[in-house]
């Protein structure tokens, strides 16, 4: 075991979980559990679902890798365990992880502080669709406030659908959104501690970048570079950067964003524990700054010993 390895002592890699995004964290956290075992770290990995916190802590961890994703890794509550038991962690602490995992909230605060970001309305089974539309226009998104990986996301077309997609989307959540559908190319921007990694545009042949396009389809296309001029990627670098930092959000995380016909970027949502498996954005955007997978994954641990 090398020094570096040593002075870390035991880290858990912890996935799984209970969360609609359970089959999602069991590959990410496959992928950093390897990473960590290649590069010689005294490593263990933990299925949540296992023995919750309590099993966790019996591994007597040093540091935890959170590669957790949805409810219940993502959302602070994990975090907040940790922070009780003094435990050091990646990612985000419990208040911007919880901020970040309210898709809503995180928005209110983006407006806030004057940062771009599509309008939206909470729904509810009483809801009058038609001021809905007339509010947002259509196309529409509607979404589960509090998932992620586009789990229960639709593209609304017309006034008929919107009643459907907030069942659907209700499905999963007891809060759902809808929100002003933003037409145009859609960038995804990673930070790595208080850094930009370079920004990627995904293009989908269906027009849709929901769960399979995501992680299941070999057709998706992820342009790296992004095709921005070097003045506009500066630009979606700095504006995501901020939004993360707006939230609380440290160590890393991924910010979504689209841009409207008129090359204006719109802010949608911000990622605290974004996907680690081999169709992921985070891992594909530091391959294209020079970092391995295993460089990333060391990255993000010594983003977490710095914050101590």
């Amino acid at each position: 075991m090398n020094q570096h390895a040593q002075s870390l002592g035991h880290v858990v890699v912890v996935y799984g979980g209970h969360s609609a995004e359970r089959e999602v964290s069991l590959k990410s956290g496959a992928a950093v559990l390897a990473a960590c075992q290649r590069l010689g770290l005294n490593v263990t990995g933990y299925d949540l679902a296992d023995g919750g916190v309590a099993g966790l802590e019996a591994l007597s961890p040093d540091l935890v890798f959170i590669a957790l994703h949805g409810r219940g890794g993502e959302d602070g509550c994990l975090q907040g365990a940790l922070e009780l038991a003094g435990i050091p962690y990646t990612g985000s602490g419990v208040l911007a992880s919880a901020l970040g995992m309210d898709k809503m909230r995180t928005k209110a605060l983006w407006q806030a502080l004057g940062m771009p970001t599509p309008e939206s309305v909470l729904l509810t089974p009483s809801a009058d669709w038609d001021e809905v539309v007339a509010k947002l226009g259509l196309p529409l998104v509607v979404k589960p406030v509090h998932e992620g990986s586009t789990i229960g996301i639709s593209i609304v077309k017309s006034r008929s659908e919107l009643e459907n997609a907030y069942h659907e989307a209700a499905r999963f959540d007891a809060r759902v959104m809808a929100e002003h559908f933003v037409s145009g190319d859609e960038f995804t921007l990673s930070v790595l501690g208080d850094k930009a990694l370079p920004a990627i545009r995904v293009e989908v042949p269906s027009g849709f970048y929901d769960y399979e396009a995501k992680y299941l389809s070999d057709e998706t296309i992820y342009h790296l570079p992004c095709g921005l001029s070097e003045a506009e990627e500066t630009a979606l670098g700095e504006l995501c950067v901020a939004a993360f930092e707006a939230i609380g959000c440290q160590g890393w995380g991924r910010v979504d964003v689209m841009r409207d016909g008129d090359g204006r970027f719109w802010l949608l949502e911000v990622n605290t524990v974004p996907g680690m498996t081999d169709h992921s954005l985070v891992p594909q955007a530091a391959a294209h700054a020079g970092m391995n997978f295993d460089q990333l994954v060391l990255g993000i641990i010594d983003t977490a010993r710095e914050r101590g």
